[in-house]
């Protein structure tokens, strides 16, 4: 690694712990108001925005960066607008209870449960100049700094994000601006610096494609860091026998309204008792969107996630199945355990699926791609965890971004 890079990631990660304790203590009005100057600046800075934004996206096509990533990096005025929106919103938010009463001790005593702060929590991503916003906001919400890392493809947009509505929207506020830190540096050696400072950040947000943020996520496990990681993606349809076929187009074309994103669908299982009445449905859809069927024999694992291939990223794993215990097996065993749905008119086998599932998401006649902060819960999310043990699991959003004190007192008091 680069002792220039390590440097000024360890230098970002100072400033965000020297500025948490102004965060931390920020009233809930402060906070709120940071965010609605966010929202602000970024409508009065929209010129600016979208000009570093064109840059960065007519650089990577020159590149060859693929289609679905360019949607990735590109912010078009609607998604602007849509940014602003979602950072309203997030202002208007509840703030989660900091002290929550427990129970009655003996000699007097009670106990209560504090929620702190984590101090400062680390984000890596790649081509998404708006997880920015979203990471930023969430942080700010839940009155964490940050050290934010995003690759060279993106990193004009997040700088100027930053410089001209992050840090002094926090400024105007009262916060001190330095509580959220951009990784000046675009080597991917920062990503490695950022999951190794266990003393400054304890906790690091990975997004990004599996293998690259599994590679990330253990070495963070060397160094004692913690990590909520997004590594892999790709959505589940499975259409059992009792299905609404008018219902099976509406989902397979809902679902693929974008392709370079993680909750599309990606693997459609067709119960062999309806295939045949199915596939002339779904094929008309799958075609209405661009989209090519991966057909058997497959020459590729059944859940190949679709969306990280650049060349072919324009395709649906299709195949057929024997019933609802054998596609719950395949979403299980085969696929990255995001999010699976069922399409059914019979409540009994929707009952099953669900209890068969052991993935983030599962949904019944709706689509994958719901399983978004946003959509879900009405604010942006840091990213989707996938992880099988207790904690935030699913859209990861700023009331998961704590740790828990237990604090014995007088009662009464």
């Amino acid at each position: 690694m680069s002792d220039e890079v390590a440097k000024a990631v360890e230098e970002c990660a100072r400033a965000a712990k020297r500025a948490a304790p102004s965060l931390a203590a920020a009233p809930d009005e402060a906070i709120d108001a940071a965010l609605i100057g966010m929202a602000e600046r970024l409508l009065s800075n929209r010129d600016a925005v979208l000009e570093a934004n064109t840059a960065d996206v007519t650089k990577a096509r020159e590149d060859g960066m693929s289609a679905g990533l360019l949607d990735r990096l590109t912010i078009t005025e609607e998604r602007l607008t849509g940014m602003a929106e979602q950072l309203r919103l997030l202002a208007a938010a509840p703030h989660p209870e900091r002290v929550l009463p427990l129970s009655t001790l003996e000699g007097g005593l009670r106990l209560v449960e504090r929620r702190r702060p984590v101090g400062v929590i680390g984000a890596n991503y790649e081509a998404r100049p708006n997880v920015t916003v979203d990471v930023a906001s969430q942080l700010v919400k839940s009155r964490n700094a940050g050290v934010l890392r995003t690759g060279s493809a993106a990193l004009g947009s997040a700088q100027r994000l930053l410089e001209s509505v992050i840090a002094p929207a926090l400024a105007d506020a009262g916060i001190d601006r330095d509580a959220v830190q951009l990784v000046p540096r675009a080597e991917r050696h920062a990503a490695a610096a950022l999951v190794a400072q266990p003393d400054l950040i304890p906790l690091v947000i990975l997004r990004g494609s599996g293998d690259s943020t599994r590679a990330l996520a253990t070495e963070a496990a060397q160094h004692g860091v913690r990590t909520l990681a997004h590594a892999d993606g790709g959505g589940v349809l499975f259409v059992d026998a009792d299905a609404d076929l008018e219902k099976v187009r509406e989902l397979v074309t809902g679902s693929l309204d974008r392709l370079g994103v993680c909750n599309r669908l990606n693997l459609l299982l067709i119960d062999t008792n309806i295939h045949d009445k199915a596939w002339p449905v779904v094929s008309e859809a799958l075609a209405g969107r661009g989209v090519t069927a991966s057909l058997p024999p497959h020459e590729h694992a059944i859940g190949y996630e679709w969306a990280l291939d650049s060349d072919r990223e324009a395709t649906v794993t299709v195949s057929t199945v024997a019933g609802v215990e054998e596609a719950t097996r395949i979403a299980n065993e085969q696929t990255s355990g995001l999010a699976a749905g069922i399409a059914t008119e019979n409540a009994g086998t929707a009952e099953a699926f669900f209890d068969g599932y052991t993935g983030t998401g599962v949904f019944w006649n709706a689509p994958t791609r719901l399983l978004d902060g946003f959509k879900l819960r009405g604010v942006p999310e840091t990213g989707i965890n996938l992880d099988k043990v207790p904690g935030p699991r699913g859209p990861v959003t700023y009331t998961d971004l704590y740790v828990r004190q237990y604090a014995v007192l007088p009662d009464g008091r």
